[in-house]
């Protein structure tokens, strides 16, 4: 069943062949969608609220009240408006973000957003220090306990500081704004030499983790960012609910806002547990 739930989930995003998809039959079309449709959807996307948590810099999400109530017509109808920054909450960072020519929000292939996760555990490190970077040792123990990271996954980093949302002190070490306050973020990151050892040894389509940023709190040049960017790999960050996920065996959507040139988008992002 799972491996039916894959197939199909790939097949309405054109992953397989235009010609597989055709000569599948109705029938089969139809049982396949159910099978995929009975699988467990774990929704990885903070809401946006004035809880949401930005960047220290930033000024946060707002939501502008509108119209709300019954209309002389007598029909009720609610429409608001919104301003934020590309880069807070549950969010995409474009490979533009930090890489000159890379891609844009719009330019990402829909396949590089979609595909088998991963989840790379290391909470009890990233307890022990606020500023732990994700290493080349981690993945690589990782791949010990379940096998070689596949072609075409996106990697997700636990580091448990989901548990503090939308707490800003304890998630992001300060709950200080402006630009003073970027000095005194702590929390982890991925490595920038296990960002390097993962373009060189696997073919990863993006990579993803539960705290503001792919780079350590600490970090300066955010030398993480530029080396996965250079190689229009996109991050994800503030995901959440990754202790609902598995280590291995389901599927990631990540869909971000289409800003044409955006440098980042908030992120529409699930998982899917296919039924055993």
């Amino acid at each position: 069943m799972k491996k039916k739930c894959i197939i199909f989930f790939f097949t309405l995003f054109g992953i397989i062949s235009l010609t597989q998809a055709q000569n599948t039959s109705a029938t089969t079309a139809h049982d396949l969608a159910m099978s995929w449709l009975s699988g467990t959807l774990i929704d990885l996307t903070y809401a946006f609220d004035d809880s949401t948590v930005y960047w220290p810099t930033e000024e946060g999400f707002v939501l502008e009240k509108g119209s709300e109530g019954y209309t002389d017509k007598g029909y009720y109808y609610t429409a608001n408006g919104f301003r934020a920054a590309e880069h807070g909450g549950t969010h995409l960072d474009a490979p533009i973000h930090f890489a000159e020519g890379r891609q844009a929000v719009d330019a990402i292939p829909l396949q590089n957003l979609i595909g088998s996760g991963v989840v790379v555990d290391v909470r009890e490190k990233a307890a022990q220090n606020a500023d732990y970077q994700v290493s080349v040792a981690d993945l690589q123990q990782w791949e010990a306990e379940h096998g070689e990271i596949p072609d075409s996954t996106i990697v997700l980093l636990r580091t448990g500081y989901g548990q503090y949302w939308p707490d800003r002190l304890q998630y992001m070490g300060t709950d200080e704004r402006g630009a003073e306050a970027v000095a005194k973020l702590h929390f982890p990151g991925l490595h920038p030499e296990a960002a390097r050892w993962l373009i060189e040894n696997r073919a990863v389509k993006a990579v993803g983790l539960d705290t503001p940023s792919i780079d350590y709190g600490q970090s300066t040049l955010f030398e993480t960012h530029q080396t996965l960017f250079k190689e229009n790999i996109p991050a994800f960050e503030n995901v959440a609910h990754l202790d609902q996920l598995p280590a291995q065996g389901f599927i990631v959507v990540a869909l971000p806002m289409k800003i044409r040139g955006g440098s980042g988008a908030p992120l529409r992002m699930i998982a899917i547990i296919p039924e055993e």
